[in-house]
């Protein structure tokens, strides 16, 4: 398998940190908007956030977590670092899927769920303990994902735990 050139991987490398902060930057957003805006004292203004909200994780998230997913998968497989060579590429792996699926089964359904009740009940949807439950839901879950995000970015500029040790087949003919 032929590598990136430095300028190819750099130039993966900024799309791959890009997306990541991008993502990062409209998960702190939604949290921000959904704390500040709970107690808003009119239905429509109420509706009108939700959609934002649900509008920013459908079309900047979604696809920015996807970016950064695939850009990741690319930075591994075309260049030195590998996907199982070192420690930190595994946590990254394991945390940024492990994130996307939390996004995907609980996080986007609450705020899809907190759009639809609020659409219907407008300000009386902050009386309504599925609407309650969701929007603490999304508050508590993005404050998780925004600190999950930011280890991965310190992960990815330590490096901690250093390089796997993998034992060659000749190595494992030995110990046999």
């Amino acid at each position: 398998m032929k590598k990136l050139s430095v300028k190819a991987k750099n130039w993966l490398l900024s799309v791959h940190v890009a997306s990541s902060g991008i993502w990062l930057g409209t998960a702190l957003c939604i949290v921000a908007i959904a704390i500040i805006k709970r107690d808003t004292g009119n239905g429509d203004e109420l509706y009108g956030i939700n959609s934002v909200l649900r509008f920013m994780d459908d079309w900047v998230i979604i696809p920015t977590a996807m970016l950064s997913l695939l850009t990741g998968g690319f930075l591994c497989w075309l260049t030195i670092w590998g996907f199982t060579k070192h420690y930190w590429v595994i946590v990254k792996w394991v945390a940024t899927i492990t994130l996307i699926t939390i996004g995907t089964m609980w996080l986007g359904p609450w705020l899809n769920e907190m759009t639809a009740i609020s659409q219907v009940e407008r300000l009386q949807a902050v009386s309504n303990p599925l609407y309650l439950f969701h929007r603490q839901g999304v508050i508590v879950g993005g404050l998780i994902q925004i600190s999950c995000l930011l280890a991965i970015i310190a992960i990815s500029v330590l490096k901690p735990w250093g390089r796997r040790l993998i034992k060659q087949p000749k190595e494992m003919e030995e110990l046999i």
